[in-house]
């Protein structure tokens, strides 16, 4: 009952404590409305005039801002206060690391994530968000990730009167008046933004993306709700520190609301590519956009994962997978600059039979949404491409080395798990994961971890290190259902890991020197890594074919023997 009345407690401190920074004009709540804003200026003047008691020409909107803002903050207190009265009664009696606690954890992280999920729903736009970056993040429970996931592609669009009034703040125009024809129905809705099909007056077909109104006014008290709500979980739960998630939160969501950003994104991502013909970006037109609006053109195709559409018009659906392995490779190993959000519905196939098709291929990849990507510092891309070798061949010295160089420490050998599905001491080859032994010796091993240390390996992680994880968890899923072999995805990671080690780019990080110099020296040492790979593989699999030999050898040994005693007892039961 103590657990239950801190709780309790801190639910209510929670909601004092976000009612007095939504409406107190008290030195407290300028103070740090006033940092706030001094790291971000998307938030509106008169959302800082009304939070701090200042006259305004529009009060009554602002104050229905701060009504809404409230009861979205009580939604999540009260969820919050919920699911820590759910986790401290239902676990009270358990041994910890037991079958018993084990199965009821697993049936409360299932009561929470769906609160959660229907907080999402119901609050909308930040928090979607915040539940589809928790629903991607692999070091969740399981049981938290598969429930939110449904959140990836569930969203409601916003009637045409609300995205006409942000056509009217940014261009005093109705979207009516600034195109030939403009779809007042929407044809893809997001967490932050919807999506229109458009006609420019000269007759070209665009993609018009505008953003929900007042999500600017709604991000700062969201962002309080949840560092308040982070606090409060980390000292009512003090193995649970991830307080670290809400400001990289926020610093994403900070990008991923200016779409000036996401344009300039999509212009690098394509001049990244550009010698790639069989990778496209849409081009965008600048002078129809702004924070708020983005005018691309429009792209054809069908999504990824579509595999029925694809094996319909003639494509191989692991053909696809493997270019796809190959785009975010370079990404991650040579360019440096990441997509950080490659879900189904960001990534197009364009067909043969489409204008933006390669020319060499029967289809094109399609790159969408780049409100969200991550410039790696160019030593972590370096030592992140001397990592991934070691992960190929599982040089535990070399992995010792780059782990701990990379934030991973005494974690470091857990690493091959987590990208490559083997365990450092694991006798199977690329991509066939881990036998049943091994996997039962790692689960017997994981569960001597506590949540602690989890928090631990993720808060010493760099920022990079996990837009990767992110990254390519989403990928692993695609190329998965897309029928490949993750032993597909791995080789063509070690082979842009082996380039990405000869490149150094740090004067031009947007376009990446590749002479042929550094070309033939890659492909020399991918060669050299190859068959130090399939070397190992076969020693390997003559071990086990040596060991099976052993057994049969015993067991044929130990038949012979047994039928000779058999033999022997026979005749001496015969003798007189």
């Amino acid at each position: 009952m103590a657990a239950l009345r801190r709780c309790m407690r801190w639910g209510s401190l929670a909601a004092a404590s976000l009612a007095a920074v939504s409406v107190a004009p008290s030195s407290f709540s300028n103070r740090l409305l006033s940092e706030h804003v001094s790291n971000s200026d998307r938030l509106s003047s008169s959302w800082i005039s009304l939070s701090m008691g200042m006259p305004l020409d529009n009060s009554i909107s602002g104050l229905a801002t701060v009504g809404e803002g409230l009861l979205r903050s009580y939604r999540a207190v009260y969820t919050f206060t919920v699911n820590t009265c759910d986790y401290k009664y239902s676990l009270r009696h358990y041994e910890e690391k037991t079958e018993d606690y084990y199965k009821a954890l697993s049936e409360v992280h299932i009561r929470a994530a769906k609160r959660i999920l229907k907080l999402c729903e119901t609050n909308r736009g930040f928090y979607t968000k915040a539940g589809q970056f928790v629903a991607s993040m692999q070091q969740m429970p399981k049981e938290v990730t598969s429930t939110l996931a449904i959140l990836q592609d569930k969203a409601q669009p916003w009637p045409f009167t609300a995205i006409e009034k942000v056509f009217l703040e940014e261009f005093e125009k109705s979207p009516l008046e600034m195109y030939a024809e403009f779809d007042a129905q929407p044809i893809a809705a997001a967490s932050l933004a919807q999506v229109h099909h458009a006609v420019l007056k000269n007759g070209q077909d665009v993609a018009v993306k505008v953003q929900y109104p007042g999500l600017q006014q709604q991000f700062l008290i969201d962002i309080i709700t949840m560092k308040i709500l982070s606090k409060a979980i980390a000292w009512v739960f003090p193995e649970y520190q991830f307080e670290w998630i809400v400001p990289e939160f926020e610093k994403n969501l900070s990008k991923e609301l200016d779409f000036l950003q996401e344009a300039s994104n999509a212009e690098k991502t394509g001049r990244n590519f550009s010698k790639k013909e069989v990778v496209k970006v849409p081009e965008i037109h600048w002078e129809l956009c702004t924070k708020r609006v983005l005018t691309m053109q429009f792209m054809y195709g069908w999504k990824v994962d579509d595999v029925q559409s694809l094996v319909k018009a003639g494509i191989d659906p692991k053909k696809v997978a493997e270019v796809l392995a190959e785009v975010f490779a370079a990404m991650i190993f040579c360019h440096g600059f990441v997509h950080g959000d490659p879900h189904p519905g960001n990534i197009l196939v364009s067909g043969s039979g489409n204008k933006f098709a390669s020319n060499r291929s029967d289809f094109a990849i399609v790159l969408l949404d780049h409100g969200l990507y991550r410039e790696l510092d160019e030593q972590f891309r370096s030592e992140f491409c001397h990592l991934w070798k070691a992960l190929i061949l599982l040089d535990p010295v070399k992995l010792r080395e780059a782990g701990e160089r990379l934030g991973a420490g005494r974690y470091y050998r857990y690493l091959p798990v987590i990208f490559t599905g083997r365990s450092l001491s694991s006798k199977s080859g690329l991509g066939q994961g881990m036998s049943p032994e091994e996997k039962m010796y790692l689960k017997d091993e994981l569960r001597n971890f506590s949540v602690g240390d989890i928090s631990q390996f993720m808060e010493g992680l760099p920022r990079d290190f996990l837009t990767i994880l992110r990254t390519d968890g989403l990928l692993r899923s695609i190329i998965a259902k897309l029928g490949a072999e993750s032993r597909v995805r791995l080789l063509i990671y070690a082979k842009y890991a082996v380039l990405g080690a000869a490149l150094r780019h740090d004067d031009a990080p947007d376009r990446p020197a590749q002479n042929w110099k550094v070309a033939l020296k890659a492909s020399l040492e991918y060669g050299q890594l190859r068959i130090r790979l399939e070397t190992l593989e076969i020693a390997h699999k003559l071990e086990s074919c040596y060991r099976a030999l052993v057994n049969w050898l015993r067991a044929f040994g130990s038949g012979i023997q047994g039928l000779f005693s058999l033999g022997l007892s026979i005749v001496y039961g015969l003798l007189p």
